[in-house]
């Protein structure tokens, strides 16, 4: 009997639930359902150097996403890392109003009209758009 996957109505949070949980428990990878929103959002995060890697997967036909925490050895360079826009509230700002992080020692990562970035890069491109999570 094949295992049933659970439906969430909210991937990026679920995403971001299992990241956590796994640097909590110093586990080195976590992999999870793929989608092009999960992989840009995990590349920023790689980008930004909060994660070691990350890399996709198809395994029977089912594409997966595989992140990399951190290395053998190393502790997670998260220490935290929360949604900010949720399905029932969502949360938007304007380039002006983009929230800093733990005084810039951490990042915001928005939904923006030319896509998925960084506080810092939408606020310099002068765009708005909706609160994804913040990292820290």
């Amino acid at each position: 009997m094949s295992r049933a996957t659970a439906i969430t109505t909210d991937p990026i949070a679920d995403m971001l639930s299992r990241i956590r949980n796994a640097a909590i428990v110093n586990h080195t990878e976590v992999s999870f359902p793929h989608s092009k929103n999960k992989e840009t959002l995990a590349k920023i995060l790689v980008d930004s150097g909060f994660l070691a890697g990350v890399q996709a997967k198809d395994e029977n036909g089912k594409k997966t996403l595989v992140i990399k925490i951190n290395n053998e050895d190393e502790p997670a360079k998260i220490s935290s890392i929360s949604r900010l826009s949720r399905p029932g509230r969502r949360m938007y700002v304007k380039a002006t109003a983009i929230p800093k992080v733990r005084s810039g020692r951490g990042i915001v990562v928005i939904s923006t009209s030319r896509g998925i970035m960084t506080g810092h890069q939408a606020a310099s491109q002068r765009l708005g758009g909706e609160l994804i999570c913040e990292v820290y």
